[in-house]
């Protein structure tokens, strides 16, 4: 690599850094501004926590302290998340609108399985595999969950604001799409933010979501995993915050047709 390469290479990743953190404020604020409407106090695990709680170092904050918690449902820890990050997504050939694909997300609290809306949103599709063979989603958190809204994961900072270094286009669904119980939609923070971080539908609540989020597919056997999940137990000065840990553990990903 030039000089000239790795120079820009490490701007980029300065810049990338001093986003995030601008951006955590915003994130989690937007964050407690949703849980006021849906009932769900997710307030900011940094800069809030000590309001609701006189011993806010008990609640965990970052991927770290995720990591000192039990392990939801009985499940073993896996090996830590390997931090990584891309200029771009690899195009996966055998990723086509004319294929079925699935994937199967082994969790601490047992496997999810996902056929991806390859057809309709194709570079939420090939991004999401792409990262998934990669092994960036393994030994990563969910860290909120609710057992009527959204559970999110997907994040290697484990609190709103990571991504994996480049962003995918918007592949919002049309107009009156109904987030229901099952789908599986990519996270931002507004237009032209969407990254790695996705959320699972627990319940009625994410019928109240706009067309904003991109489909990333729906499950279709593991029923019982995403309710498992979603009881997994939260703090009670923050629900929402999950205070057993629920992994990723890995992602496996099959394709079908032709």
């Amino acid at each position: 690599m030039s000089d000239r390469r790795q120079r820009q290479k490490e701007q980029r990743a300065a810049k990338r850094e001093a986003e995030r953190k601008q951006e955590s404020r915003r994130e989690l604020t937007r964050r407690l501004g949703t849980a006021v409407v849906f009932g769900l106090v997710v307030v900011g695990i940094f800069t809030f926590g000590g309001i609701f709680d006189g011993d806010s170092t008990d609640l965990p904050g970052t991927y770290e302290d995720f990591r000192q918690q039990e392990t939801a449902c009985g499940g073993t820890q896996p090996p830590a998340e390997e931090i990584m990050s891309f200029e771009a997504p690899e195009p996966q050939t055998d990723i086509t609108p004319s294929v079925t694909v699935t994937a199967t997300i082994a969790t601490s609290c047992g496997d999810l399985v996902i056929e991806l809306n390859n057809a309709d949103a194709p570079e939420t599709a090939n991004s999401f595999v792409f990262l998934a063979r990669e092994g960036f989603y393994d030994g990563q958190v969910f860290y909120i969950v609710s057992p009527t809204f959204r559970s999110f994961t997907g994040d290697p900072q484990a609190n709103g604001t990571g991504d994996p270094g480049y962003v995918i286009a918007d592949e919002y669904p049309d107009e009156g799409f109904v987030y229901e119980q099952g789908v599986v939609a990519m996270d931002n923070r507004g237009a032209r933010s969407t990254g790695s971080r996705f959320f699972l539908v627990a319940g009625d609540d994410g019928r109240v979501l706009t067309n904003n989020f991109n489909v990333l597919g729906t499950v279709v056997e593991g029923e019982e995993t995403l309710a498992a999940i979603g009881d997994v137990p939260t703090a009670t000065a923050q629900p929402g915050l999950p205070i057993e840990t629920v992994y990723i553990e890995s992602i496996t990903i099959d394709v079908a047709g032709s």
